[in-house]
């Protein structure tokens, strides 16, 4: 008569109560791509559900936007445009443009990151995930909705080209238009966790998000270049990681205007000392999620 040996037994899954201050399971966050695709899809299509002109939302809103920024601070307030000099030839409209689109999704992904948590409470307590694949998936909805954005931005620069009004060079510093995408994507992902993994105990704050996001841009060269700024001050302006993002991106899409590799290096290791503590917080008040939100 023989008798089974449990202890040869290979177990898939492990269940332990241990934390590890830097087990950050990106591994397995990997393994469950599809699940991300399907929230993904899920976020998109609830965010222009019930709505007559659908996705038409993510040009509408930005070229509205550009059109007030151009009348009141182009026209009326007649603020900069130019980042340095020599100024590059851009028209005021897609100057403005160019920092609404940009700053639009970083506010949007954190905005709507801050908040993944509450809005998927119910559904954190039903099934097993890796509680991070809901703002990685919230990052990549907002993507698709910059990616429309971004089209509409090159046909309008396509339509300034032909008609004289503004100039394209293409060069290595177009290299830096998808590194600031990218930048700005793991910065505000990075935030909204943050904010997300403290809401769940400090509801206080998400009441703070909005509000801080505009005054956030104000302190950012979306509506102004950055010549606005006294010298003396742009050294502390650009310590706000989202303005190299910014300057950067149209320092390489335009070809010409302001770019320090100090500054910009330095804005990205803020953006991913941010992410990375965003990570650990998320990971440490992670097995609290079910008990709080």
């Amino acid at each position: 008569m023989s008798q089974n040996n449990n202890s040869d037994t290979a177990f898939k899954t492990v269940v332990s109560a241990d934390k590890k201050i830097f087990d950050l399971k990106l591994k397995e966050t990997l393994k469950y791509k599809d699940m991300i695709l399907l929230f993904v899809k899920r976020e998109f299509v609830a965010k222009y559900k019930q709505t007559i002109l659908g996705p038409l939302w993510a040009i509408i809103q930005p070229l509205f936007t550009t059109v007030v920024y151009t009348i009141i601070f182009g026209t009326l307030a007649q603020l900069t445009t130019a980042d340095a000099i020599p100024a590059p030839k851009v028209p005021t409209f897609l100057f403005y443009m160019s920092g609404t689109i940009l700053w639009s999704y970083f506010s949007s992904v954190v905005s709507a990151t801050s908040h993944t948590f509450l809005s998927n409470a119910h559904i954190m307590g039903k099934v097993y995930f890796p509680r991070i694949a809901m703002p990685i998936a919230t990052a990549i909805s907002h993507l698709i909705s910059f990616a429309i954005q971004l089209v509409m931005f090159a046909v309008t620069y396509i339509v300034c080209i032909i008609n004289g009004s503004a100039e394209f060079v293409f060069s290595y510093q177009l290299i830096f238009v998808p590194l600031s995408i990218l930048q700005l994507m793991i910065l505000s992902t990075g935030i909204g966790i943050i904010i997300s993994a403290l809401t769940t105990k400090y509801r206080d704050l998400s009441m703070l998000v909005g509000f801080g996001l505009n005054l956030w841009q104000y302190a950012t060269p979306v509506a102004y270049g950055l010549l606005l700024i006294p010298a003396e001050y742009v050294g502390a302006y650009n310590l706000n990681p989202v303005t190299p993002a910014i300057l950067s991106f149209r320092y390489g899409v335009f070809g010409a205007g302001y770019f320090d590799l100090k500054y910009y290096l330095l804005g990205w290791v803020v953006t991913l000392v941010i992410a990375f503590l965003g990570l650990l917080l998320f990971n440490r008040i992670e097995k609290n999620f079910a008990d709080t939100v």
